[in-house]
């Protein structure tokens, strides 16, 4: 009886041990089929749909075709400023893009050598059509770029946001009429109907077509890529500080460089600020189509 009670209790120990070797086991295999599935699942990346037009990676401009860059897509807590230092405006100008609208999510253009972007500009050093004008200004909807020319030689150029599709900005050959430093639009605002009036400081107006509608160079938000009502939207993080709170220390002011260039005091009188037409303005060139969205 003894022996019979030893000889169930040790099979009973050999099953109990051989369930707990397959329960090991099956753990340890299980954790490497797990930890294989976590190693080999793709690391966040770009929607390929991307409805809301947030991989600025797909947006061809000529003038980048033969440079060299990567996709980089912006993870949380991620800024301009944390991924590249001081060299942030570079990327900002190289994407057409500010840093308001560099979010977790979304995806910019990196150059593989930061150099090779130091002297980036895609508008021509020499304009031969603009060489007969003191001031002459010429915006590349192929590039997004807009240039300040004196006698057919670039002064300076920066990045332009314009019309997007359906609402593209004219092409065509015009005049800065007007000028107006404190201008907001009469269309839309900040938050919906509820919201302040949008802001467009140093506002220079070169045409209004025939539903009376005025077109202007002004302030405002680049999201790095077409996306205007027709205007032509510069680089002005005074005025984004001041109507969203962002950034807290502004830093790129295109729109009141090419302003102050195009329409100074010294030549138009004192600036206070309201709304002034203007005789004898700069020419504008407008060229070119919108880029491709691959």
């Amino acid at each position: 009886m003894m022996m019979s009670r030893f000889f169930n209790s040790s099979s009973q120990m050999r099953w109990s041990h051989r369930l707990v070797l397959v329960v090991f086991f099956t753990a340890i295999i299980s954790g490497s089929w797990l930890t294989w599935e976590i190693d080999t699942i793709d690391r966040p990346g770009a929607s390929a749909a991307d409805k809301a037009m947030e991989d600025l990676s797909r947006i061809d401009y000529p003038s980048q075709r033969n440079m060299r860059w990567h996709p980089r897509f912006i993870r949380p807590h991620e800024t301009l400023e944390s991924l590249y230092g001081k060299d942030w405006i570079l990327i900002a100008r190289f994407n057409r893009v500010d840093r308001r609208h560099v979010y977790p999510g979304m995806t910019i253009k990196e150059p593989d050598n930061m150099d090779d972007i130091r002297s980036y500009d895609p508008l021509p050093k020499e304009y031969p059509p603009a060489n007969g004008y003191r001031k002459y200004i010429l915006l590349d909807l192929n590039e997004q770029w807009i240039g300040a020319y004196e006698k057919g030689k670039l002064r300076f150029s920066m990045p332009a946001a314009t019309g997007k599709p359906g609402t593209e900005t004219p092409v065509g050959i015009y005049r800065v009429d007007a000028r107006h430093q404190t201008h907001t639009s009469s269309l839309y605002k900040i938050n919906g109907e509820e919201g302040d009036q949008y802001p467009m400081d140093y506002a220079l107006r070169f045409h209004i077509d025939e539903k009376n509608i005025g077109f202007w160079i002004h302030a405002r938000d680049l999201p790095g890529r077409p996306a205007s009502h027709g205007c032509v939207g510069l680089f002005d993080e005074e005025m984004q500080e001041r109507a969203f709170g962002v950034p807290q220390r502004p830093v790129l002011m295109d729109s009141k460089k090419l302003y102050e260039w195009a329409v100074p005091d010294s030549e138009y009188g004192d600036d206070f600020g309201d709304y002034q037409d203007i005789d004898n303005g700069p020419t504008f060139e407008v060229r070119g189509t919108l880029p491709v969205y691959r």
